[in-house]
């Protein structure tokens, strides 16, 4: 029988701070098809007879991250179960913390103390072990690496990270090294006071040069490997995105985002939902040419940019923070990495010039 409590990390994040992280792998844990004498009741109670340790509140949010559905679609937790309905519950799959091998690997690391680890992390790195992904990870780095220092890891939960970018995401992380950094930290995260501004690459000319986007963030309710915007909040959770346009190239702008909030994909999932996604991005859509004429020499400049970066275009520049111990604000920059300058500059040569200041600017 499925127990609801392997799926409470997942749910029970503070604040749900996994920033723009990669989606948690999905596998189906029980299906069932109901018989055609099924009395009506409310689908949380139903499960709770069902399901051996689920608690209704661990039913309900379950629900709400869309784990359990009910003919292929979605249902809150006051539908009643009918005859032949086909209910399938999913769960997440995540490593335990004892099975993390320690491996010595580059990490390029921006800042250390006492405290903290801030670390810029290259693009095509998987941030922590899962389905698929054991060995290579910047958890399995930084297990070996905060081992030489005599620190033990077992004792740090996800051996120190409060939050997480995509694999495919560039840019800066904060490792908390020890309890009371980590709890510091998780609260600064769940309170929003956390500075974190992105540089991405996105298809389309904005029509704004500023401004938010608003809109609930959850799993797609037919695909749910990736994410969706849901307006109306009757699904997912809430997130805040706020952009400012820095430069425009025609078929692709080049803007800055600053995070409110910190859910999975939100990045890319709002830069869909607003019309842009990110350049290259394969699984929201922006790994074909969404912008632009139908020229071949067009066609082929856009292949080539695609073969420069083979990832969506998206990094972590800035991380800011209060300083767990010290309580001054320390705040970090990171250069934009060599494949998203390369390509910048392409479209830029492309489509016309910039200010050597903002220029400047980007580049740190």
């Amino acid at each position: 029988m499925l127990d609801l409590n392997e799926l409470e990390e997942d749910w029970d994040d503070p604040d749900e701070e996994k920033e723009e992280q990669e989606a948690p792998a999905l596998a189906e844990r029980m299906r069932m098809t109901l018989g055609k004498k099924q009395d009506p009741l409310r689908i949380d109670k139903f499960l709770m007879n069902c399901v051996e340790g689920a608690t209704r509140n661990k039913i309900q949010q379950a629900l709400e991250e869309g784990l359990i559905i009910v003919n292929d679609k979605a249902v809150k937790p006051n539908y009643k179960v009918k005859p032949l309905d086909e209910i399938v519950v999913f769960e997440t799959r995540r490593m335990q913390l004892q099975e993390i091998v320690p491996e010595p690997l580059p990490l390029n690391i921006a800042y250390e103390d006492d405290d903290v680890l801030v670390i810029n992390k290259a693009a095509g790195m998987v941030v922590h072990p899962g389905c698929g992904n054991y060995s290579g990870t910047l958890v399995n780095g930084i297990s070996w690496y905060l081992q030489q220092e005599n620190i033990n890891t077992e004792d740090l939960t996800r051996v120190g990270l409060v939050h997480r970018i995509d694999k495919d995401t560039s840019g800066l992380v904060v490792v908390a090294k020890s309890e009371k950094a980590m709890s510091d930290l998780a609260a600064q995260f769940k309170k929003h006071t956390v500075h974190r501004r992105y540089i991405a690459l996105v298809w389309g000319d904005f029509e704004e040069q500023e401004g938010t986007i608003e809109g609930h963030v959850g799993r797609n309710l037919r695909f749910r490997k990736i994410m969706d915007v849901f307006p109306d909040g009757d699904h997912g959770k809430h997130a805040i995105t706020h952009f400012k346009v820095l430069e425009r190239f025609n078929y692709v702008t080049l803007i800055e985002l600053k995070l409110e909030t910190g859910r999975t994909h939100q990045i890319r999932v709002h830069m869909k939902h607003k019309g842009h996604p990110l350049f290259n991005d394969s699984t929201y859509g922006g790994d074909r040419i969404v912008k632009g004429t139908v020229f071949a020499k067009y066609k082929q400049f856009v292949e080539n940019c695609f073969k420069i970066l083979p990832r969506h275009a998206l990094h972590a520049k800035e991380l800011g923070f209060t300083h767990p111990t010290s309580r001054q604000w320390i705040q970090f920059d990171s250069e934009l990495p060599a494949d998203m300058q390369e390509v910048i500059e392409k479209w830029r040569t492309y489509t016309g010039g910039m200010t050597r200041q903002l220029r400047e600017q980007l580049n740190g």
